[in-house]
């Protein structure tokens, strides 16, 4: 039997699994790496956290597994976009990685809408210069760490990162360099008028592929450090909302999926470019070729959730480590006993600024109409539903592009939870579906290492062999009217506020 390896390399951890060649999950391991906020809306990541979690990762997949290494056709990865990571000219970091939920970068996004012009950058990036994207990152580093920046010979992306310790070699594909704010996106290609007009060194940045291509294979370093066999095939990879799609099927027009993880992202596929004018939601390359993707990225979905756990339920998170349980399911029951509303709470998730639909890095976590009467409990419930608010404003964005669909797939952390789920189904009024293998972007870079393997002719085909959906998660009707006036208030909130948090930034 042949095997295929997904490597899921997220914020908080880093998920490496096993599947075999009908796309069942055979094994998987995780490993965590912290979080650095050396400033106040700052986000920064190690590296050597990454690598290091990718090596212990494989490590236990293939001693767990019992497998033989050789019968791995192809790895594929899947991994956070945006971080900058900058080499010198001997391979070795420069600096940590500025990622994704970063908001440090306001000016450099001003000087680059400057220096290219809004409607010229929307035009051909399809997005407008945000803090979480790599370009703000890399003129950050220029203006504020020149000696750092003069040191750097070669930019790429985290999971492009971990492909490089793996294989040697340099390269990005289009899905994950679409949110650098410097390719074409019609072109798959770096734009050299954007690269000019921000005097960004071409030569920095490596060739863009297609996410199925085989980018190198496992040196002989690689595999004694992991114990993977030399020579196994490794492909691109996807940003990991576009691996999700296609481990979630969404691989054709008229196909959506949700996915709350650190972020929550609204995401649909498209045959054809289309670009928000506004700015409140993103198009990027899809994995598959020829192909583009509208989605609406918050940037504090699950991990509103877990700054709520490692603040306010530390005792559960005792209980669960002494009964074996995930202290998220014991929380979730606890959410549950809380009515629609949280008892007129509300919670406004930017935590780190906020990316779609606002664009507003100065934007911060509000809970509104928080009283004596209020719990922990209440806040955790308020939490949950702040977070499927900010997803029905990206929803709401969609419907007005033209893009429809008549159900949505859940994937994540979030996807995982029943009761999330029929938040998802009640505020959305739609019904929510779940893929029977649950490893989401992981998934869909083991498909894309069996298409560049050539176990599939296609991406297309690989997902209708592989994907298999239960049954959907019907919204109920009477949650949904009662939602309702709670998600209006939501929507009101932010404008009367944006100038409190602009002020709020300067102080």
């Amino acid at each position: 039997m042949k095997y295929l390896l997904g490597i899921d390399l997220g914020t908080s951890g880093t998920k490496t699994v096993l599947f075999n060649d009908a796309g069942k999950a055979v094994c998987s391991a995780s490993e965590e790496y912290p979080l650095l906020q050396p400033n106040n809306g700052w986000a920064e990541q190690d590296p050597a956290d990454w690598w290091n979690a990718c090596v212990l990762t494989l490590k236990r997949v293939i001693s767990d597994s019992k497998i033989n290494p050789r019968d791995i056709a192809g790895i594929g990865f899947s991994g956070q976009m945006h971080g900058l990571v900058m080499l010198d000219d001997k391979g070795e970091v420069v600096r940590n990685s500025i990622i994704w939920c970063d908001g440090r970068t306001a000016d450099e996004c001003d000087e680059i809408t400057k220096r290219v012009g809004e409607s010229r950058l929307v035009e051909i990036t399809g997005n407008h210069a945000l803090t979480s994207f790599t370009a703000g990152n890399i003129l950050w580093v220029r203006n504020h760490e020149p000696e750092l920046y003069k040191k750097c010979k070669h930019i790429l992306l985290p999971k492009d990162y971990l492909r490089f310790k793996l294989t040697g070699k340099l390269g990005m594909e289009a899905s994950d360099a679409s949110g650098m704010n410097l390719l074409d996106i019609r072109t798959r290609n770096w734009s050299d008028e954007v690269l000019k007009k921000l005097d960004i060194n071409p030569e920095l940045l490596p060739d863009v592929y297609e996410s199925s291509g085989i980018a190198g294979s496992i040196t002989a370093e690689a595999a004694a450090l992991t114990n993977l066999a030399e020579g196994t095939p490794v492909v691109y990879g996807g940003g990991d909302n576009a691996a999700a799609a296609i481990g979630t099927g969404v691989v054709e027009s008229g196909k959506a999926f949700i996915t709350i993880g650190t972020s929550g992202v609204l995401f649909a596929h498209s045959d054809e470019v289309a670009v928000d004018k506004g700015g409140r939601v993103n198009t990027f390359c899809a994995a598959v070729p020829n192909a583009w993707a509208v989605f609406g990225c918050t940037l504090s979905a699950g991990l509103s959730l877990q700054w709520l756990r490692n603040n306010f339920f530390l005792p559960e998170m005792k209980v669960a480590e002494g009964l074996g349980k995930d202290t998220y399911d014991i929380m979730t029951a606890q959410a549950e006993r809380i009515p629609i509303g949280a008892n007129r709470l509300i919670f406004m998730p930017y935590l780190m600024g906020e990316r779609s639909p606002i664009l507003d890095p100065n934007a911060r976590a509000v809970f509104f109409g928080l009283s004596a009467i209020h719990t922990k409990y209440d806040m955790l419930r308020s939490v949950m539903e702040g977070v499927i608010y900010a997803q029905r404003q990206c929803l709401d964005i969609h419907r007005d592009m033209g893009i429809e669909f008549g159900e949505i797939y859940a994937t994540g952390g979030g996807g995982s939870s029943p009761l999330w789920r029929q938040m998802i189904a009640d505020i959305f009024d739609l019904p929510v579906v779940t893929v029977q293998n649950r490893e989401g972007p992981a998934l869909g870079a083991a498909i894309l290492a069996g298409v560049g393997a050539g176990m599939y002719k296609s991406v297309a085909d690989a997902c209708k062999e592989i994907i298999k959906v239960n049954a959907p998660q019907l919204p109920i009707a009477e949650n949904t009217k009662k939602y309702d006036p709670y998600y209006n208030l939501f929507c009101d909130l932010y404008p009367a506020m944006k100038e409190g948090f602009r002020t709020l930034s300067k102080l």
